[in-house]
């Protein structure tokens, strides 16, 4: 009951919002992984994107879903996600299929729960010719092409987005990523995360980039879906320079989500609200909904309508990955978790990037998605990070020695698609290209067969 009164409590005034992210903090026997993937749906017939309706579509998806435990969650009487054990499957604007995992321990769970994901959605997807791969970007079909989900909030989006930027919704519709959650001890320990994290996005940008391709061609880039967030709104995304300053702070952070404008309200539907002000909202004065106040709900609502690099909530989001395989799925939590779960790995990265200045991780931020490991740094390039950073990442995993008791390993395992990466100074995407040019003879549909789940 306390936790419904919390949420449905009226906000009169920003410290509340503050107290809301302090609550976040938690002793470090109970951090926990979070791990969200998405990955695009399409029929095996053509490889045209899934609709929503009909036996080959999403709808048929999420009730397939249905007979392994997972409970629906309806949307004017559609289905537009699934719930279990504190896991969830949702929808995303263009047909996307998006696994938000449940938190866990470890991320021997967190592969497993990912592989069980997986082999569940195979299973149902194979009896109606549909299958599913992940990549950052949709390869060959339009926007005009790609089915729009019946989910109200994404009309609101779907208006504002083009009065902001040029690319909006190419990311709804068209994008795919990997991100992970991760828990802070206090608001000392969330600023360190959260520098070191914005500060290196772009490393783990350049291991992941895997979206060389649109419109059946190449599109210029090895991280197209990284280079769309830099022409998408830029009241909600970015590097957030503000993190740096000495004065930053939960209360720092409130104050940058209360200058973003709003997208919407929900009462027992959306009320558009898009482009308007949280702080008219905490005033009574919102033009779309006059005379009301917000509860924290409007406010947790509010948090995910911000996009920068990395977000935070009631925990830290790392935002900066293409999605991909399997192994990679498992990877972008194990290279996190390796750098800021550790106390002396997260040191050790804090140190080498201490330095670093705005003006050269803004033109990492906009360089990685075109160069990826390529991209020069100071005296080297993004793969030199990426080498001296990694065994970083190594060391953080074996100091937490959670073993798998089915096999015996440690953590460390599942770096190991990174490593090779590194190792080889290669992207995938650069892989993906190399493919399109020579044996698929300038054709981006084997891409659907080869890089399926």
């Amino acid at each position: 009951m306390a936790d419904t009164d919390e949420h449905n409590a009226l906000i009169t005034d920003k410290s509340q919002l503050v107290e809301y992210l302090e609550r976040g903090a938690k002793p470090v026997d109970q951090w926990r992984i979070g791990t969200e993937h998405e990955k695009f749906g399409y029929r095996l017939s053509d490889f045209r994107p899934l609709p929503y309706e009909g036996d080959c579509g999403i709808r048929a998806i999420l009730n397939g879903l249905q007979k392994f435990g997972w409970r629906p969650v309806l949307e004017n009487g559609n289905p537009i996600a699934l719930q279990k054990n504190g896991a969830s499957v949702s929808l995303e604007p263009g047909g996307q299929l998006e696994l938000s995992g449940a938190p866990v321990e470890n991320l021997h769970q967190t592969c497993d729960e990912v592989h069980t994901h997986l082999y569940q959605v195979k299973d149902v997807a194979g009896d109606i010719g549909v299958g599913f791969m992940g990549l950052g970007f949709q390869p060959h079909w339009s926007l005009e092409e790609t089915p729009i989900m019946p989910k109200d909030r994404y009309t609101i989006m779907r208006d504002y987005m083009p009065t902001k930027g040029n690319l909006g919704l190419d990311m709804m519709f068209r994008s795919c990523t990997v991100q992970v959650n991760l828990d802070f001890a206090s608001e000392a320990d969330m600023i360190r995360k959260f520098r070191v994290g914005l500060a290196l996005q772009p490393i783990a940008t350049a291991l992941f980039a895997n979206s060389p391709f649109a419109d059946g061609k190449e599109n210029g880039y090895l991280s197209y879906r990284s280079h769309i967030w830099t022409d998408t709104d830029p009241d909600r995304c970015g590097t957030l320079g503000f993190v740096f300053d000495p004065d930053m702070s939960f209360e720092r952070y409130v104050d940058y989500a209360l200058d973003v404008p709003m997208y919407f309200v929900y009462r027992d539907g959306y009320i558009n609200a898009a482009g308007q002000s949280f702080r008219d909202f905490m005033a009574g004065k919102l033009p779309a909904y006059p005379g009301e106040l917000p509860t924290m709900v409007d406010w947790e609502n509010h948090l995910t309508t911000l996009f920068p690099e990395v977000r935070l909530k009631q925990f830290i989001e790392m935002r900066g990955a293409d999605g991909g395989p399997w192994s990679r799925l498992c990877a972008l939590p194990a290279f996190w978790v390796g750098l800021l779960y550790d106390q002396t790995s997260l040191d050790q990265v804090r140190d080498l990037v201490m330095d670093w200045t705005e003006d050269e991780r803004e033109v990492m931020r906009v360089e990685v998605p075109k160069t990826a490991l390529k991209t020069p740094f100071r005296n080297g390039t993004i793969l030199d990070l990426a080498r001296q950073i990694l065994p970083i990442s190594v060391d953080g995993l074996r100091r937490r020695a959670r073993k798998d008791p089915k096999s015996g390993h440690d953590e460390v395992q599942y770096l190991n698609a990174l490593i090779e990466i590194a190792d080889s100074g290669r992207t995938p995407a650069e892989d993906l290209i190399d493919a399109y040019r020579g044996r698929w003879n300038g054709s981006v549909d084997p891409v659907f067969e080869e890089h399926a789940y």
